[in-house]
């Protein structure tokens, strides 16, 4: 494999292009042989064949072949690489790797070879000491490391022994962080390997602390800075990423990070997480996945102030300032990257949330993890402790603390699956879901005041302050926290619940931990032990009166990385709700009597890819019932193409 990037040495040969030069140092280092055909003098683009040449000038086909009228024509030019020199990966290129940085722009002739002390600091193709014998001497590597290899899973086992003597969870996520930057293969096999120890420090919680300190512990850049300074240049901002193929995009604005409020351009840390989980658990190779910010600027004046904050130093941009830089930015996704790229909206606040939703996602192929996943995976615990509690969906009453963007979200889908169960319309499978907001139950003397996503749930009933007194009067059987707002569960109101219910079902599902409406602990003892509890953030298990309670995680994770691995493998153009539900119904469907009778009403994480698979072929599936697809025709087995089509981090071979 042959790298192309605007860091490597310029040839100079000037028959080969006036604006072009190749250095001294390229010409004396013990490199792969070089063989050069001349082209006139011009701009120069460059890409990989996947065949051990740099196709030069010649745009590339889907299938990696050039689409030049004749690959003898006088009008192209090929670098070609001896195929005994050059690094390549063994075998076919399953998963499109070696094609993922063709049709690049180089500037002019920027070629190197990924060989010796490059190599090694090449976090796509670095494996350290598991480079083997053979490797080492084709690759110039003899001397830069020690004599010894070892196998990637003994790195794999080594770094979680260091990882495990660090007692403060941001060391962890720091240390993370620079192995990804590293060794990238290394990266996804220790997380993949211990995905539920090491979930909780690449994202939730520890990802809340990291944002909070992200211009403190700031190293590299792991995805594009997008600013009010980029207006009207967003196309070529764009083109400065490395990768063109790129199938997933986690955008945020940093205004409303988890419950942590306003973080501006150190929201950062989400798109990193969130894509980091996409690879590890959804199989979406790294290579077709970016992380973006968009900086308008911040209102935390705490930010502002401080001399190590990274972003815009200014107030937020609103109105119709606010919607051109992100049009320009929507416009120019589209443009460069194609229909079927995925743009999810991560952490916006909620009146741009909904309004951004509702515009583009006619147009574009776009999904709001914090209004559509979080439905999806909560739909998916109520399902699935439904199923063993008994009773239906539609039987339940259902009262939300917080009428944001989240519990909005959840009701909605949740009077969506009642009305697909029972024929009745959507708007009349919304009375049976109450939502208290700061000023109280949501009802209809105050339809004026209210947000417009809030009226659908604004139902005839007394006013009503204080939430210990919805539960009294309402009478819920699951009550849910989205509020944002730590230990608003209080003592009173999960008793209020155990008394109206022998097996009441609490949702807690606010982040970061500090955030959490109530504890498991606070949940389980004050229920006698007999709620079903599920929380947005991990706790560990509890001992009540001689038996082990295991609170489960409603975590997106186990939605966004199996949806949009689901949408890509399909070719699917739109997100619709019907996907949502049908990934809901397939993680339900994993839950298992053994999982609930130690108080889990989702699976457990170790099997996150299996499950991801399902999600992502039934999401598929609807997709094509939809008429949504468009890549053609449809797997005879969409599971085992769904698994096919994942991201292995088990290292190559190279020869």
């Amino acid at each position: 494999m042959i790298s192309l990037n605007g860091s490597s040495s310029f040839l100079k040969n000037p028959s080969i292009c006036k604006s072009c030069r190749t250095s001294d140092e390229a010409q004396r280092n013990p490199v792969a042989f070089v063989r050069v055909r001349s082209k006139p003098a011009g701009r120069c683009r460059a890409a990989s064949d996947g065949n051990g040449r740099a196709v030069v000038d010649g745009a590339l086909s889907e299938d990696g072949s050039s689409s030049s009228s004749s690959s003898s024509s006088s009008s192209s030019s090929v670098v070609e690489l001896d195929s005994k020199s050059v690094v390549r990966v063994g075998g076919p290129d399953v998963y499109g790797e070696d094609r993922a940085s063709e049709d690049q722009l180089v500037t002019p002739w920027a070629v190197s070879v990924a060989s010796g002390y490059t190599l090694l600091r090449d976090p796509h193709h670095n494996k350290a000491l598991a480079f083997s014998e053979r490797e080492r001497d084709a690759h110039y590597l003899r001397g830069l490391l020690p004599p010894i290899v070892v196998s990637q899973d003994l790195q794999v086992k080594k770094i979680m022994h260091n990882l495990r003597q660090y007692q403060v969870p941001l060391q962890k996520y720091m240390a993370m962080m620079d192995l990804q930057e590293t060794s990238e293969r290394l990266f996804y096999k220790l997380l993949i390997d211990h995905v539920e120890e090491l979930l909780p420090v690449v994202y939730t919680p520890t990802v809340g602390e990291a944002c909070q300190k992200y211009g403190s512990i700031f190293r590299r850049p792991q995805g594009l800075f997008i600013s009010l300074k980029e207006k009207g240049k967003i196309l070529e901002v764009l083109k400065n990423w490395p990768q063109r193929n790129i199938q997933v995009i986690v955008v945020t604005d940093g205004e409303r990070i988890l419950g942590l409020g306003d973080l501006g351009c150190q929201g950062m840390g989400i798109p990193v997480g969130k894509l980091s989980l996409y690879t590890a658990l959804g199989g979406v190779r790294p290579s077709a996945c970016l992380p973006v910010t968009i900086d308008v600027g911040t209102n935390n004046e705490n930010l502002l102030k401080d001399e190590f904050y990274i972003g815009l130093r200014r107030r937020r941009a609103t109105g119709e300032e606010y919607a051109e830089l992100l049009h320009e930015f929507m416009t120019a996704v589209k443009q460069i990257y194609g229909e079927k790229v995925l743009i999810q909206f991560e952490d916006f606040a909620n009146h741009n949330a909904f309004e951004l939703l509702e515009k583009y996602g006619t147009t574009h192929l776009v999904f709001n993890d914090d209004i559509q996943g979080t439905a999806s995976v909560v739909l998916a615990g109520l399902i699935a402790a439904l199923k063993f509690v008994g009773g239906t969906l539609a039987d339940q009453r259902f009262l939300f603390l917080g009428a944001g963007e989240a519990g909005t979200g959840i009701a909605e889908l949740m009077a969506l699956e009642v009305s697909k169960q029972t024929n009745v319309p959507v708007e009349e499978a919304r009375k049976k879901i109450w939502l208290v907001d700061s000023k109280g139950l949501i009802v209809n003397s105050r339809c004026e005041s209210l947000q417009h996503f809030k009226k659908p749930w604004a139902h005839e009933h007394e006013p009503i302050n204080e939430l210990v007194d919805a539960v009294k009067v309402i009478k819920p059987t699951v009550l849910i926290g989205t509020s944002g707002v730590g230990r608003t569960f209080t003592e009173d109101v999960v008793k209020a619940m155990a008394a109206l219910n022998d097996k009441p079902i609490i949702l807690s599902l606010s982040n970061p931990t500090s955030q959490s409406e109530c504890t498991a602990e606070e949940a389980y003892k004050w229920s006698q032990g007999r709620a079903i509890f599920a929380s947005g953030s991990p706790f560990p298990p509890v001992e009540y009166k001689g038996k082990t309670l295991v609170p489960g995680q409603a975590n997106n994770a186990y939605i966004f990385p199996g949806l949009g691995l689901g949408l890509i493998m399909s070719g699917a153009i739109r997100v619709h709700n019907e996907m949502l539900l049908a990934a809901s119904e397939a993680l339900a469907a994993q839950v298992t009597r053994e999982n609930f009778d130690k108080g889990l009403i989702y699976p457990p994480f170790i099997d996150i890819r299996k499950i991801s698979a399902q999600i992502a072929a039934d999401v598929a599936a609807k997709a094509y019932e939809l008429g949504l697809a468009t890549r053609l025709p449809q797997p005879k087995d969409l599971v085992k193409y769904a698994e096919s089509c994942m991201y292995s981090p088990t290292y190559r071979s190279y020869r």
